[in-house]
């Protein structure tokens, strides 16, 4: 039991089991995924082993990002984020920065760092927006945002594809300000030279903690030496800046002496490394949270089938069915939950589980047959699993609403083909129905996150809880099956290139070259459809294993209830009621 007992515990205490153990294991399909998981693993060690090399960072005395992220966040909580993020394909290989969700003396937190190994943290192409997400994070889910900082301004060669624009590397400074006036404090931890953008990044949060090598700037060494330009450079322009450059070197603007001693920005100024982060540990004991079980509604309970199952019950291959019950089974606390009109609209599942003894909602696509008499509307097809009909889109309002009234988080677990499409369909509301449902969840105050478990496609991807629903959207996760496209890439070659086919059989020409064509936008598709690539170019913002799933899903349900803006009692919610009837 609860440290403070559990509300409602008729409902939640035992709620009906869901699934059954494995039969046998999959190996084939378990060595497919585990295949796409290991290039995966590949990608994220070029990023971790990029830039200047550990050993060569710490004979200087100097600690790399990912070992200051080491030792700042409590062991195992850790949830990477953006960790190949790179929609720009820079040279770097990434955006320069290393974010993600995890925990600092027992508080969950949105952390951010500098790595410090590119460019001794410069700005880079794909950066602001990478940032933006961040504090979107913190925003949506009213946690502290913690900045391991230590930014060197501006790449100057490419400063085009960073500074100006509305989504460029001035908006995290408002958006800093932004979570200040909402009461979510900003952290931050500085390390090194950081001038112009990097001194603004040091002066935005709310509490400013620094190295005693560190300083923050309006502009550095270089910026100040060449603030009288000609419009040209000559020798006594080229002299005159070698002297500034030296002058500056030892003195840079803006060290401990300035803002510590002289303006005060620095609240604490640390000897060592360590100290900085033991200091950002400190704050964090403070922040405002809840006890645990403040909000839980029992106690927390694995599973009762493991995870590594997952590997076996969810198909590489994207035309096979499975069973949706199975996998929710993988990740819901002793696999129980409460099912959502499971009746009515059996192309989804909506239903209440408990994630690590908290409260949280789940939709998900059904898989397989759905029986002769549905969709209702029509006896000219049968529906198919992974398509969205009339009651499922109803259905997946009402229950969003339902959570909203009562604060219930939304985790969506994604494997859409799309929309019922043609004049049947059209008579039957979809477009409109999808719309609702899109309205429905920007009414929402609640978070949600997905998981794209293998398809999101079409309009489906957007209206199910989609990245597209960014002030909702707290992150979007892909696992080694994960598609993400407009449409099948047959689909798409059939619809670019049905009438040219028509076109040059009608003229009596070859057709082999249209149907080359079709074949090249095939492979396009695939190649621009894979984890990997979805993961660069921001469609998911972490590709994790299957395994590690729940993992993240914990973090996310932890992160909603550690100090929400609002409340509902649980003794007050009516989804479960209406579940219960």
């Amino acid at each position: 039991m609860g440290e403070y007992g559990y509300s409602l515990h008729p409902y939640f205490k035992e709620m009906p089991g869901l699934g059954k153990a494995l039969n046998k294991e999959n190996k084939a399909n378990v060595d497919e995924i585990k295949q796409v998981e290991a290039e995966l693993a590949q990608e994220i060690a070029r990023v971790q082993n990029s830039g200047k090399a550990q050993e060569e960072m710490n004979k200087k005395g100097e600690l790399t990002a990912w070992q200051r992220l080491e030792y700042l966040v409590d062991p195992g909580t850790w949830c990477p984020l953006h960790t190949i993020y790179d929609p720009q394909f820079n040279e770097e290989g990434s955006t320069g920065v290393i974010d993600g969700l995890g925990k600092i003396s027992g508080r969950w937190a949105v952390i951010v760092a500098s790595n410090n190994q590119i460019m001794a943290g410069a700005w880079i192409a794909g950066q602001a927006d990478n940032i933006l997400r961040v504090t979107d994070m913190a925003k949506m889910l009213h946690l502290p945002l913690v900045w391991v900082l230590n930014c060197s301004g501006v790449k100057l060669m490419e400063q085009e594809e960073v500074y100006p624009n509305r989504r460029g590397n001035g908006t995290p400074f408002y958006r800093h300000s932004e979570l200040n006036q909402m009461g979510i404090p900003v952290i931050v931890g500085i390390y090194g030279t950081n001038p112009a953008g990097g001194g603004y990044h040091g002066i935005s949060p709310t509490t400013l903690i620094a190295h005693r090598k560190a300083n923050i700037a309006v502009g550095g060494g270089g910026i100040v030496g060449g603030m009288k330009p000609k419009g040209y450079f000559d020798d006594e322009a080229a002299e005159q800046l070698i002297d500034a450059t030296r002058k500056f070197k030892e003195t840079p603007p803006g060290r401990v002496e300035i803002h510590y001693n002289g303006t005060g920005f620095f609240r604490e100024v640390c000897e060592t490394e360590e100290a900085v982060l033991d200091t950002i540990k400190k704050y964090m004991k403070d922040i405002p949270a809840y006890h645990p079980d403040f909000f839980r509604v029992a106690d927390p309970v694995e599973p009762k089938f493991p995870a590594e199952d997952l590997y076996s019950l969810v198909p590489f291959n994207q035309r096979r069915g499975y069973q949706l019950g199975e996998v929710l089974a993988r990740l819901f606390d002793n696999s129980e939950h409460l099912e959502f009109k499971p009746d009515y609209g059996p192309d989804v599942y909506c239903g209440l589980a408990k994630i690590d003894g908290y409260l949280c909602g789940f939709i998900g696509n059904n898989q397989g047959s759905l029986g002769n008499n549905y969709p209702e509307y029509t006896d000219q097809y049968v529906g198919i699993g992974g398509k969205l009909y009339r009651q499922g889109l109803i259905k997946m309002s009402e229950f969003v609403t339902f959570c909203n009234r009562d604060r219930i988080p939304i985790i969506w677990v994604q494997d859409t083909s799309g929309i019922d499409v043609g004049d049947i369909a059209e008579k039957a509301e979809l477009l409109g129905l999808g719309q609702s449902l899109i309205y429905s969840i920007e009414s929402t105050e609640i978070p949600m996150m997905l998981i794209v478990l293998r398809k999101g496609t079409a309009a489906a991807h957007y209206v199910m809880g989609g990245p597209n629903a960014n002030n909702n959207n707290v992150f979007t996760l892909g696992t080694a099956t994960t598609e993400i496209y407009v449409m099948h890439g047959e689909t798409a070659a059939a619809a670019s290139y049905s009438r040219r086919l028509v076109k040059e059989k009608d003229a009596g020409k070859s057709l082999e070259p249209v149907i080359g064509k079709m074949n090249e936008m095939v492979k396009s598709y695939y190649d621009k459809s894979r984890p990997i690539y979805c993961a660069k170019r921001g469609m998911v913002d972490e590709v994790v294993k299957m395994g590690d799933l729940r993992k993240y899903c914990m973090a996310f349900v932890g992160s909603v209830y550690q100090n929400p803006a609002s409340i509902c009692p649980f003794h007050q919610m009516i989804t479960p009621r209406v579940i219960k009837g």
